[in-house]
């Protein structure tokens, strides 16, 4: 196991070159990385379950408010997408 030591040497993420002077120095450093992109995958898969869930709004236990406020801004949203579509048609059509 690591100290704090030596994990916050092993942390840096500069672009400077390391040197490594056995092969102790070189499995901290490996289980130092696999840590963190450990961690990383676990942040990126909660982000990304995040993305396919259903908002509150949509539950039945919402109140009616909430499903009011959700209705305008998915048709604000929708409205906007809409308007920036057209500008960038008109802009972007061939000229006859």
């Amino acid at each position: 196991m690591m100290t704090k030591e030596q994990n916050d040497k092993y942390l840096d993420d500069g672009n400077e070159s390391r040197e490594y002077r056995s092969l102790n120095d070189i499995r901290l450093r490996k289980e130092t990385l696999r840590k963190s992109i450990e961690a990383d995958d676990k942040k990126i898969k909660t982000l990304w379950n995040s993305l396919f869930t259903l908002p509150d709004a949509f539950s039945k236990d919402a109140s009616r408010s909430k499903r009011i406020t959700s209705m305008i801004s998915i048709g604000t949203g929708a409205f906007d997408g809409a308007i920036l579509a057209w500008k960038l048609y008109r802009k972007f059509k061939k000229k006859k």
